[in-house]
């Protein structure tokens, strides 16, 4: 059996290659092993939930991971069809004998990739401390063996998708203005890129009376080429369509339904940073919630003036929702974001959803009766325009190593032309210059590759950061 590592949520790999049938079922044994010790060693009468994504085997793999955990002991709800990943997160938090549960996705990953997230009895990602279990029991082939004569009565073929949907709409209901907005005529592009959330939140807009065109929603296991991520390229038939049916939005999801990313009027791309703000915005100024602002250390500095403007607190910690997920645990959370589009309230489930999120900034739009593109101007207007842009760089072993052993422990005095002021090694290296501009170098923990991430006050000054950054990565002249 080849490595098993988990990164930043969960293991992933490629189908066919470290993604194979005898790994998935060595994944759950372990998994099934650590909440068993959870447990006590008595999983008598406890539940774990397992769903999947839209990607190819996906169904039969959760089928052969759902049989090995219910060997171990446990009940096992399997959902009977695709589900977003939020949605098996709020079955488990709502299910008093569910100890936790099981998603089969790769998230944003290419269509060849697919692996497992774990989830904990309140829906919140797996922490470090038990993942490393996991990897522990898979190292040492510690997990007892299982026989899997009886293991298929105690796996439960359920319609999870109901009660999560019925979860959205109470959800929206908890959070709904004290004033109605009043009635108008809409029309929204939604967009799943193939992936989980196919359906269920186009679904859930038209019951918001809001005529919806939706694109990318059959079933494609290759997902036609494209990459399950809301970001540019990947939104750009999105945008298309936007400006083609004249539509007053877009919202779309990544390959599992957490993550959003959006297209205003114009056909701009929305990133997920002034998605975390304006929704934050809605929340504190509309509907009157308060509590901190979360956000990931590759989040906007456009966030931090938001706090500030609004008077709210803003946290930082290093990238993943996991962090985010501890920040909810310690209670006083407004909400959570980091800037792949991974957004959650803790009202809902403290995890991400993609769905919820857009269902909000659409009810942002109809209380404040303004237009998404509009929205985006009046935030830029009270914070200040700031740019931003991620590079994503597949490099070779070497330079890998370079990166790991060099790179993330120097301090270079300048970066393009601009002094470096202070440091940042709490997740990767970050590079604080004037003005809130900052560059930050870090290792994916999901994939074979290193981001470059930079925020500036002009887009001149982004790409200069950007170019120094990857010639930095690539040990090149960074003057």
């Amino acid at each position: 059996m080849s490595a098993i590592t988990f990164g930043t949520d969960g293991w992933r790999a490629i189908i066919g290659d470290d993604f194979t049938y005898e790994n998935v079922r060595a994944v759950a044994a372990a998994t099934a092993a650590v909440f068993a010790e959870e447990c006590g060693g008595d999983v008598a009468g406890k539940r774990l939930i397992v769903g999947y994504d839209a990607r190819f085997e996906a169904a039969a793999f959760a089928a052969a991971a759902a049989e090995v955990l219910a060997a171990a002991g446990f009940e096992v709800l399997l959902s009977d069809r695709v589900i977003p990943t939020p949605g098996v997160c709020y079955g488990i938090s709502r299910d008093d004998a569910a100890v936790g549960g099981i998603m089969l996705t790769a998230s944003h990953n290419p269509s060849a990739w697919l692996g497992v997230k774990v989830r904990m009895a309140d829906g919140g990602a797996s922490p470090a401390e038990f993942t490393d279990r996991i990897e522990e029991k898979l190292q040492r082939r510690a997990a007892a063996p299982i026989s899997l004569s009886s293991a298929s009565t105690r796996v439960i073929l359920t319609d999870l998708v109901a009660s999560y949907l019925d979860g959205l709409r109470e959800t929206l209901r908890i959070l709904a203005p004290s004033t109605p907005p009043p009635p108008t005529t809409l029309t929204v592009i939604v967009d799943p890129l193939y992936g989980a959330g196919q359906g269920y939140l186009a679904q859930m807009i038209r019951e918001q009376d809001v005529e919806v065109i939706e694109i990318h929603a059959e079933r494609n296991p290759s997902f036609n080429g494209l990459h399950p991520e809301p970001i540019p390229p990947w939104t750009d038939v999105a945008k298309a369509a936007v400006l083609e049916h004249g539509a007053a939005a877009a919202f779309v999801t990544d390959g599992d339904g957490d993550r959003i990313g959006a297209i205003d009027e114009h056909g701009n791309f929305v990133s997920p940073h002034r998605i975390i703000a304006l929704l934050a915005q809605h929340l504190a100024e509309d509907l009157g919630r308060d509590g901190r602002i979360i956000k990931t250390l590759a989040a906007s500095t456009t966030i931090d003036r938001l706090g500030a403007e609004l008077g709210i607190e803003v946290v930082t910690k290093p990238i993943g929702f996991k962090w985010i997920y501890e920040e909810m645990l310690a209670g006083d959370v407004l909400i959570g974001g980091e800037e792949s589009g991974g957004i959650g309230i803790p009202e809902h489930v403290r995890e991400r959803d993609g769905l919820l999120m857009a269902l909000l900034l659409l009810q942002m739009m109809r209380v404040r009766q303004k237009t998404l593109g509009e929205l985006v101007a009046d935030f830029e207007k009270t914070v200040g325009m700031m740019y931003y842009l991620r590079r994503d760089l597949t490099l070779d072993e070497p330079t890998m190593e370079r990166f790991r052993t060099e790179v993330l422990t120097s301090t270079p005095k300048k970066i393009a032309g601009q002094p470096v002021i202070n440091v940042d090694r709490t997740d990767g290296l970050k590079l604080l210059f004037a003005d809130d501009e900052w560059l930050l170098l870090r290792g994916s923990g999901t994939e074979p590759l290193v981001r470059v991430y930079a925020e500036a006050t002009t887009p001149e000054r982004l790409t200069a950061y950007l170019d120094a950054g990857e010639a930095y990565v690539r040990n090149e002249s960074i003057s």
